[in-house]
């Protein structure tokens, strides 16, 4: 299905906003209610490690890194987003993503990628452990969505070629 991956460029953040909303609206995916604005994603995540999965020509997926903290100790660790299109779903492109995800940031110094999920949303947990992810906590009633408490699973790999 996925014709090629590639960096996410600016003028592909219509779809990726759109991608975001959908993953939103499954009330499984982020505590965020709302999609940001441009600056404030952009401004959030890493300049490196940003990837689109196109489906002819067709935004179907994206990833992209945010730093987990500040200081310089933990600059090679950062957290994933990575969302699919509704439409997208089931064939192979988070898959894809995440291994060039994963290539791209030991290309940048990343040693450790971290995930952080919804407890219920076994498929993405399911996707990272396919990839060597371990799970090393899980945070109880941690944040609500729509008044709803909700338990996250927290998912890390450290690369075993970065930083070893």
């Amino acid at each position: 299905m996925i014709q090629v991956i590639e960096a996410m460029r600016p003028d592909d953040w219509p779809a990726v906003r759109t991608i975001y909303e959908e993953g939103i609206l499954t009330g499984s995916a982020t505590f965020e209610t709302t999609a940001p604005a441009w600056d404030a994603w952009n401004n959030s995540h890493l300049a490196c490690c940003r990837l689109a999965a196109r489906v002819e020509g067709r935004v179907a997926g994206w990833a992209a890194l945010s730093p987990i903290s500040s200081r310089k100790a933990y600059s090679g660790v950062a957290e994933i987003s990575l969302y699919v299109a509704g439409w997208a779903r089931g064939q192979g492109v988070g898959k894809a993503l995440l291994e060039d995800l994963i290539r791209e940031s030991e290309k940048a110094g990343i040693w450790t990628l971290q995930a952080t999920t919804f407890a219920e949303n076994i498929a993405s947990q399911n996707l990272h452990r396919s990839f060597g992810f371990r799970e090393v906590g899980r945070r109880e009633r941690i944040a609500q969505r729509d008044g709803i408490w909700h338990d996250t699973v927290i998912l890390e790999r450290r690369s075993k070629t970065f930083g070893v």
